[in-house]
């Protein structure tokens, strides 16, 4: 599909400046695609770019000497107003509050559903933020129905305003039947209070798999509270905190497990499980927000409240050989029904019937 309209487009590349999460995956992964297939496309950054080879590849253009939300507010807006108010796509949940020819992209809403998982500071702004930008953007597109839902009910906004654009999983995470299995469970998060980390581990305390490993892969946020799990892990063996890893060092990760588990108790999407699976790894994750219409019937599901349910899924799993060969072949299947081709054409689509304004 190629763009028709005369109209000029700009991302708001932000995201260059900042590390690498589900909603960051999601703006590179869409914006590769989108500079391909529209090769007049502009992006736009702060100074302060992080990741300098994806900047060049994509043509970013650097703006301003401010950063952070200050030059997405200021900024970005002069720019636009000089560049003849072209259509703006934001891809990472923030965009200028008082710019209406924008296309913004919100993940979820787990700041309004449970506020005590973010700074006070990080709450009051969003919350301040995220329902003037809704209202004054022409489209918003979101990662799953489920989150789709979630802006109907809490910012009021009618349905035919919101369009669904799924993530999906980069070749780079694939299934090397030269991998193998070692002896340990693996879970993909940043380290914060919606991932649930705390019972994962009081799971793991229960079950004691003493020949198994659980590895945890993920920074910590400064935005989010109640980050400590030294009470948890005391005198519990076995547990491993990698911080944040490459891609490369993260596939290997994937392809390595015998187990991914990703107890979350919100989330918008959920990219970790269906990278798991792209990699050849039995998935278990919660029955709860977005991960059922994620992963389907190629999940193994949990009560991320319940300790004891989740060790009882972890045994089932882990000394079940059958369950985990049908659980990965599902997996397989599951993540064929993603592709990021189809999400940039239907961006494109969206673009396309945006009214001339």
């Amino acid at each position: 599909m190629r763009y028709s309209k005369n109209a000029s487009i700009v991302v708001n590349a932000r995201f260059l400046t900042q590390k690498i999460t589900g909603t960051q995956r999601f703006a590179i992964e869409i914006s590769k695609r989108l500079k391909k297939l529209l090769p007049s496309v502009k992006f736009v950054a702060p100074h302060n770019i992080l990741h300098k080879d994806l900047a060049e590849e994509l043509e970013t253009n650097v703006i301003g000497n401010t950063t952070s939300h200050l030059w997405e507010q200021i900024t970005l807006p002069r720019y636009l107003k000089a560049a003849g108010n072209p259509i703006l796509i934001n891809l990472v949940n923030t965009a200028p509050l008082f710019y209406k020819k924008q296309i913004v992209t919100i993940h979820d809403l787990a700041f309004l559903r449970n506020p005590k998982w973010f700074s006070k500071t990080f709450y009051l702004y969003y919350r301040f933020l995220i329902p003037k930008i809704v209202k004054n953007s022409q489209k918003i597109l979101t990662v799953s129905y489920f989150s789709k839902n979630e802006i109907m009910e809490l910012l009021h906004i009618p349905q035919t305003k919101i369009e669904v654009i799924y993530n999906a999983v980069d070749v780079k995470f694939h299934f090397n039947p030269n991998a193998k299995k070692k002896k340990y469970i693996l879970t993909v998060s940043s380290i914060d209070p919606r991932k649930n980390l705390k019972n994962l581990i009081l799971a793991y305390k229960k079950l004691s798999p003493k020949d198994y490993k659980l590895i945890i892969a993920g920074s910590k946020n400064k935005i989010f509270n109640n980050t400590d799990f030294r009470e948890a892990i005391n005198g519990v063996p076995g547990i491993e905190f990698t911080g944040h890893v490459n891609d490369k060092k993260l596939v290997k990760l994937y392809q390595e497990a015998t187990l991914f588990v990703f107890p979350s108790l919100y989330e918008g999407f959920g990219l970790p499980p269906l990278e798991a699976m792209a990699c050849g790894t039995p998935v278990i994750v919660s029955k709860t927000a977005s991960l059922p219409e994620v992963c389907g019937d190629a999940a193994y599901y949990v009560d991320p409240h319940d300790p004891d349910n989740i060790a009882k899924g972890i045994k089932d799993v882990l000394y079940n050989k059958e369950l985990q060969n049908q659980l990965i072949a599902k997996g397989f299947a599951r993540v064929k029904m993603f592709e990021w081709k189809n999400s940039v054409e239907k961006l494109l689509k969206i673009i396309n019937e945006l009214p001339d304004t």
